[in-house]
């Protein structure tokens, strides 16, 4: 039973991520998408996709993460500024293409829907946040930003430019452009 609970599962996150896709010719939108699509191209009834999400937003967020769609690893191998150096250039990068247009989706239904701001940022942002505020703390250990900031306000100074982009200007947003912004940034943040 439990093998077939997890084929359901997956299915249904499949499922999702196909519904979702742009270069697909039945492609929607994450607005358009209703619990009832997912389940009808799963091959599931709604009951099956309830029992595991209550909600459409919980659904694309863990069909996001679980296909690692917005997967941008933290190096620990490098200095912690430029691991982060590195870090928003490589999100930048990734929100240029596919997984860009549907996280500014996803975050558009958040702003409507509370129950999906509160799913995304319990699922994605708050453990990502966490990552990031770990290699922020490790940069001021290192000396390379001030510490008199809690790492929250320097994560909002670091990532803000890309979120900026993705919702208003996506056609600007690139690695390289990114790397600008990051280092603009750091001079008000740099140790003193």
């Amino acid at each position: 039973m439990a093998t077939r609970s997890e084929q359901s599962r997956q299915a249904i996150l499949r499922a999702t991520m196909r519904l979702l896709d742009e270069r697909e010719p039945d492609a929607v939108t994450v607005q358009q998408l209703s619990i009832e699509r997912i389940a009808r191209e799963a091959g599931v009834g709604k009951t099956t996709i309830y029992r595991w999400w209550p909600s459409k937003a919980a659904v694309v967020i863990d069909a996001f993460l679980e296909h690692g769609i917005l997967a941008t690893p933290l190096r620990d191998d490098l200095p912690a500024v430029d691991a982060l150096r590195e870090h928003v250039a490589v999100l930048a990068d990734t929100y240029r293409g596919h997984e860009g247009r549907l996280m500014a989706q996803l975050i558009a239904e958040c702003q409507y829907d509370p129950a999906a701001l509160d799913e995304f940022k319990r699922a994605y942002w708050r453990p990502r946040r966490e990552v990031v505020n770990a290699l922020i703390r490790r940069a001021v250990d290192e000396g390379a930003l001030r510490g008199d900031r809690h790492p929250d306000e320097i994560a909002e100074r670091l990532y803000a430019p890309i979120y900026v982009r993705l919702l208003l200007e996506p056609s600007s947003l690139d690695g390289d452009a990114a790397r600008i912004a990051f280092d603009v940034a750091p001079e008000g943040l740099a140790a003193r």
